[in-house]
């Protein structure tokens, strides 16, 4: 049985993809961009550029990269890409900082017992 990309979306995602195909055809427009143009350019079909635009959950990730790079340059994708400010990526980076491989042998344990 076939599954429905919609149906299986959370409520909030589905209005946070709509959003993103909202902005992603505001920055088209705003580059004069016709969609027949930058479909070509992103070397996908205009009905799949309107399905990004449009919020479909169904669109591929290397579908919307592809749109990305004509219509933003990749801004948009290299700044979600950008961890480093995430607090809980910050956090993991900390765990795995002060974790060590395996514990201390009797032996090495009994070279730091002061």
């Amino acid at each position: 049985m076939k599954i429905s990309q919609k149906a299986a979306l959370l409520p909030a995602l589905e209005t946070a993809l709509k959003d993103l195909g909202a902005k992603l055809a505001r920055l088209r427009v705003a580059r004069g961009l016709p969609q027949r143009l930058a479909a070509e350019r992103a070397g996908i079909s205009r009905n799949t550029m309107s399905r990004i635009e449009n919020g479909d959950p169904s669109v591929s990730i290397g579908q919307v990269v592809r749109y990305l790079a004509v219509v933003d340059q990749t801004r948009a994708l290299v700044e979600a890409l950008q961890t480093e400010a995430d607090p809980a990526v910050r956090g993991l980076a900390a765990r795995e900082k002060t974790k060590r491989a395996r514990a201390l042998s009797d032996r090495e344990m009994k070279r730091y017992d002061f």
